[in-house]
C-alpha cells in the first residue's frame, strides 16, 4: 500500500498548500527569480491568503488534487489540471467531469470573505527577468496543441518529500483521466520535471534555454514543453 493517498482538494487546504508548494518551487533557480526580495516564510504566508480564492476561480475548468501522507495526515504533494470547455461536463447526465478531483462549492458569504482576504495579500514579484518570458510565450503558443487536451497547470512536491514517488502518483492519476477521456495532456515544465513526464510517456514538443545570469540565475533558464497521448505511458507510470 502506497504511504500516501490521491484525493480532492477543498478551500480548507489552503495554508497547507502554500507550506507544501512554495518551498517546492523556492528550490528552483528560474522560479525563484521573481521573489528575491521575499523570505521563503514571508511568501508562504502571502500564498497562503491567495490559494483558497484561486482554488474557487474557474471550478467548471480546473481539477485540483492533493497528496496526503497517510501516516501524518500531512499534505506533501499538490497537482492542479485544466480540462477544455468541451470535456467540462459529462454529456450522458450534465454531472461535472472527473468530479473528484473539483474544488466544492462554498456558501456565497464564505466565498466573500475568502476573496476579501486574497486581496490583503502581497503579491509583488521581481520582473526584470520577465523579458526571458518572451521567448517561452512564443513558443508555448506555437507548440500549444490545438485540439481539446487537458494542461497541467501546477505541480509541487515539498522537498522533504521528493524522489520518493509522490509526483508520479499525482501525474498517473492525470493520465488514467486522459486515457478515460481520449485526450492528450500538455504540460509547460522546468527541467526537473520534464526529466519526469518524459520518464512516464511524455513526449517533448519543444525546448527553450535563455541565460539568466544578468538577472542572478544559474545562466540556464530552462522550459520545456511535452505531451502525454494516450497509450504511450512507460511501464514506470
Amino acid at each position: 500500500m502506497a504511504p500516501y493517498a490521491i484525493s480532492q482538494c477543498s478551500v480548507a487546504d489552503g495554508a497547507a498548500l502554500a507550506a507544501n508548494n512554495i518551498p517546492a518551487f523556492w528550490a528552483d533557480p528560474n522560479w525563484v527569480l521573481a521573489w528575491r526580495h521575499r523570505t521563503l516564510e514571508y511568501h508562504i504566508s502571502q500564498v497562503a491568503l491567495r490559494f483558497p480564492r484561486n482554488m474557487l476561480n474557474d471550478r467548471e475548468t480546473l481539477r485540483h488534487q492533493k497528496a496526503v501522507d497517510l501516516e501524518t495526515g500531512r499534505i506533501v504533494g499538490y497537482a492542479r489540471w485544466s480540462l477544455p470547455p468541451s470535456h467540462e461536463i459529462n454529456p450522458d447526465d450534465g454531472t461535472p467531469t472527473w468530479p473528484e478531483a473539483q474544488v466544492p462549492a462554498v456558501e456565497p458569504e464564505k466565498e466573500a470573505e475568502i476573496r476579501r482576504l486574497a486581496e490583503t495579500a502581497i503579491w509583488d514579484p521581481n520582473e526584470d527577468a520577465d523579458v526571458l518570458s518572451e521567448g517561452v510565450n512564443a513558443l508555448k503558443k506555437e507548440v500549444t496543441p490545438k485540439t481539446p487536451h487537458i494542461s497541467l497547470k501546477y505541480l509541487a512536491v515539498h522537498p522533504d518529500n521528493q524522489r520518493k514517488g509522490v509526483g508520479m502518483a499525482l501525474v498517473k492519476s492525470g493520465m488514467d483521466q486522459a486515457d478515460k477521456m481520449g485526450l492528450d495532456i500538455f504540460v509547460h515544465a522546468f527541467k526537473e520535471g520534464a526529466e519526469l513526464y518524459k520518464r512516464m510517456g511524455f513526449r517533448l514538443l519543444a525546448e527553450i534555454v535563455q541565460d539568466d545570469s544578468a538577472f542572478g540565475g544559474s545562466g540556464e533558464y530552462g522550459a520545456y514543453f511535452l505531451i502525454y497521448e494516450p497509450g504511450s505511458r512507460t511501464d514506470s507510470a
